[in-house]
C-alpha cells in the first residue's frame, strides 16, 4: 500500500518508512504542511500518517484542508506527542481514522493500519478467500488450497489492491499511484502495469481459472466476483 508520512521530525521519518518498505509498503515524506498538500492534491494513498507539530502549519489545519477535498478513502493516522484526551477527540473528530500518541511501538503502528484496513473493508480477518485462492494480507502471501503460489512483490500488491476493492473498475493510474506511488514520477505511456498484470494472470491460472480476472478496455482493472 501507499503511504504518506507528514512528519518534520527526520530520524523517526526515516524510521517509519525502513519499517513500512520493510513490511512492501511504498513510502512517500513530506516535512512541512505546504509539502503534504502539495502531494495530497496530485496522488491518492492508502494511508496518511499525519504529525500535528508541523513547522509551518498545525497538522489540524492540514487535516481539515485534506478532509474537504471530493472522493478521497485514503486513511488517516494521527502520529503526535500530544497526549492531551482533548486533542484526541479533535483529531477523530475531525476525521482521522487513528490516533497514535509518541512515543509509539512501530508494530503497534502497522497493527492498526491492518485494522484500519480490515474495517475499511469490512473483512474478519487478514485472509481474504476468492475463487480458492487465500490472500494474506499481514503476511503478504498467496495460496491455492495448500500451495503457496510465488509472487513478486508489485503482483502481490497488484493482485491484493484489487481483491480489496473487487467488483470495482481500478484504472491503471489509480492502480499505479498504490502500487507504485507517486503517479508524477512515472512515465503514463509505459505498458509496465499492463506487462505485472499479465504475469500475475499467468501464475494464478497455473492453479485455476481466472476469467473473474477482467481487463476493462482502456480503462484498466476489475476482480469481478
Amino acid at each position: 500500500m501507499n503511504v504518506l508520512i507528514v512528519e518534520d521530525e527526520k530520524s523517526l521519518a526515516l524510521e517509519i518508512d525502513e519499517f513500512l518498505s520493510r513490511e512492501g509498503f511504498t513510502v512517500e515524506h513530506a516535512r512541512t504542511r505546504r509539502s503534504a498538500e502539495e502531494k495530497i492534491f496530485v496522488n491518492n494513498y492508502d494511508f496518511i500518517l499525519l504529525d500535528l507539530g508541523l513547522p509551518d502549519s498545525d497538522g489540524f489545519d492540514l487535516l481539515k484542508v485534506f478532509k474537504k477535498l471530493p472522493n478521497r478513502e485514503d486513511a488517516v493516522i494521527i502520529l503526535t506527542a500530544r497526549g492531551a484526551i482533548d486533542d484526541r477527540i479533535h483529531g477523530l473528530e475531525e476525521g482521522a481514522d487513528d490516533y497514535l500518541p509518541k512515543p509509539f511501538s512501530l508494530n503497534e503502528l502497522l497493527a492498526r493500519i491492518h485494522a484500519i484496513t480490515r474495517r475499511k473493508h469490512k473483512l474478519d480477518s487478514n485472509e481474504i478467500n476468492i475463487k480458492g485462492f487465500r490472500i494474506n494480507i499481514q503476511n503478504r502471501t498467496v495460496y491455492y488450497n495448500e500451495e503457496r503460489i510465488n509472487l513478486t512483490k508489485k503482483e502481490f500488491e497488484i493482485f491484493n489492491y484489487l481483491v480489496l476493492n473487487k467488483n470495482r473498475v481500478i484504472s491503471r493510474t489509480n492502480l499505479t499511484e498504490h502500487v507504485w506511488g507517486d503517479v508524477l514520477e512515472i512515465n503514463s505511456d509505459s505498458n509496465f502495469v499492463d506487462v505485472h498484470v499479465k504475469n500475475l494472470r499467468k501464475k494464478l491460472s497455473q492453479f485455476a481459472l481466472v476469467d473473474w480476472f477482467e481487463t476493462v478496455r482502456s480503462i484498466g482493472y476489475r476482480i469481478n466476483i
